[in-house]
């Protein structure tokens, strides 16, 4: 893993929602808070990418001021504006001209132009794509907290919005002769006025494990700095291996597991910054475990044990908006 560190593994966990109304009951009350089954991302999504035309000078200026426009506000704390409840983004209407520096077009939504940008949320008239609501309906939140509870199209707005201005948040700069660089294709590409190189947004490609033993146990493990929460385990993809090469090494390196099987479960966008976590399950080979510097706890549980331990409370799992719930629930009600 070297010296990265893997989001997923940090704060894999959704943060408690400090908006007016907590979307998040207490993971100890119930079981099924903690065991529910949450979207994937194996249907084509309803936002539609517009590559072909975003080197138009003149398409996307008009498209910014169309009346059926929105905007995804991202703030300086990578929170977007949501509900009370949680459950819906809302959005501003453009204002202004367009300025290609600061407006990216996301896609069109059913035809309609969907945009985001920076900016203090109070600076912003806030709407939903119905129309205007008070100001006191809507809170910054982060995606952590709330991704569960919105819908796919929200979710699939939202996660793009955070991805693309973590980018220019990040990377200003020409990576090969360090000058500023502009911004093109209505925010998906960068020029450097120096050197003229080009170059495009990221994604770190990651791998999410499931572990089961010939027992049709599930091994669950943590950091010392996780508390008493447990999860499956992940590490980034390395320079000239493959996904399931980085299975193997990843689970030998962090608990010291052989495997005789590896199968492609799922992916998830994870804009933290700018992950693409690769699920997959994993069948050990043997169940003697070693934990190391970056893995303080594991052990096998069965499915009435970890229900017993979460409904006690003495154990805590990732939220519903995670890939690793994912994987967890499926283990836990025999589909995979």
């Amino acid at each position: 893993m070297g010296d990265r560190v893997m989001p997923s593994r940090v704060e894999p966990y959704p943060r408690r929602f400090t908006g007016p109304k907590s979307v998040w009951t207490s993971l100890a009350d119930v079981t099924e808070s903690r065991l529910s089954t949450t979207a994937d991302w194996a249907a084509a999504s309803r936002l539609i990418r517009v590559e072909e035309q975003l080197t138009s000078n003149e398409w996307v200026p008009k498209l910014w001021q169309s009346d059926d426009a929105l905007v995804v506000p991202v703030d300086s704390e990578r929170r977007i504006p949501v509900t009370v409840a949680g459950d819906q983004v809302r959005f501003v209407k453009p204002a202004g001209d367009y300025d290609s520096q600061r407006h990216f077009l996301l896609g069109r939504l059913d035809g309609a132009p969907r945009f985001v940008t920076t900016m203090d949320f109070a600076d912003a008239e806030l709407l939903t794509g119905a129309g205007e609501v008070a100001r006191d309906e809507v809170v910054p939140a982060s995606l952590r907290d709330v991704a569960a509870n919105l819908s796919d199209i929200d979710r699939d707005l939202a996660i793009a919005a955070i991805a693309i201005t973590n980018w220019h948040r990040n990377e200003p700069f020409c990576p090969r002769c360090g000058a500023a660089s502009e911004i093109f294709k209505a925010g998906f590409m960068r020029v450097c006025p120096n050197c003229h190189n080009e170059y495009f947004p990221r994604t770190d490609p990651a791998v999410i494990v499931a572990i089961i033993d010939p027992d049709d146990r599930l091994l669950l493990g943590r950091q010392s700095s996780w508390g008493q929460r447990v999860s499956v385990f992940a590490g980034f993809v390395e320079t000239g291996e493959s996904a399931e090469q980085a299975v193997h090494r990843e689970m030998a390196e962090e608990v010291g597991l052989p495997l005789r099987e590896v199968r492609y479960f799922g992916s998830q966008p994870w804009p933290f910054p700018r992950s693409l976590m690769l699920g997959f399950v994993a069948y050990a080979a043997e169940t003697e475990v070693a934990t190391g510097y970056e893995i303080s706890y594991a052990d096998w549980f069965t499915r009435e044990r970890l229900d017993r331990e979460l409904e006690a409370g003495t154990i805590d799992i990732p939220g519903r908006s995670s890939i690793a719930h994912r994987l967890v629930t499926a283990w836990r009600t025999h589909s995979l």
